[in-house]
């Protein structure tokens, strides 16, 4: 087991380790118990890198320009724990932000 792993995304250190002493993972909890979302200047490159390497895209989580100016896509790794990627491209007026979001949640909507 790994008691201690540390990768770095940018400046920012990221601590990991095993579930022990306890601990559960997502394959013993029947799903990620958490969720990390990341911003990188390539999105699109390093999620490719991600899935080439065993991560599965989740439902409804391939890359995708998103209503709120980013572009992201979610999978979970071999491991178990869900991750998505992201590259900021527009800021948005609160305007923007609501006519993209109302736009966006049409499509959820049920007719009675």
């Amino acid at each position: 087991k790994i008691m201690h792993a540390e990768i770095r995304i940018g400046d920012s250190p990221i601590m990991l380790m095993d579930a022990m002493m306890g601990g559960k993972g997502p394959k013993a909890l029947g799903g990620s118990p958490a969720s990390l979302w990341v911003y990188v200047d390539d999105c699109d490159s390093l999620f490719k890198r991600a899935v080439a390497a065993g991560g599965k895209v989740i439902p409804h989580g391939e890359m995708t320009d998103q209503f709120w100016g980013d572009r992201s896509g979610t999978f979970t790794d071999p491991h178990g724990y869900t991750w998505s990627i992201a590259t900021h491209k527009e800021d948005l007026t609160p305007q923007e932000m609501k006519q993209r979001q109302d736009q966006f949640m049409k499509q959820f909507a049920t007719k009675a």
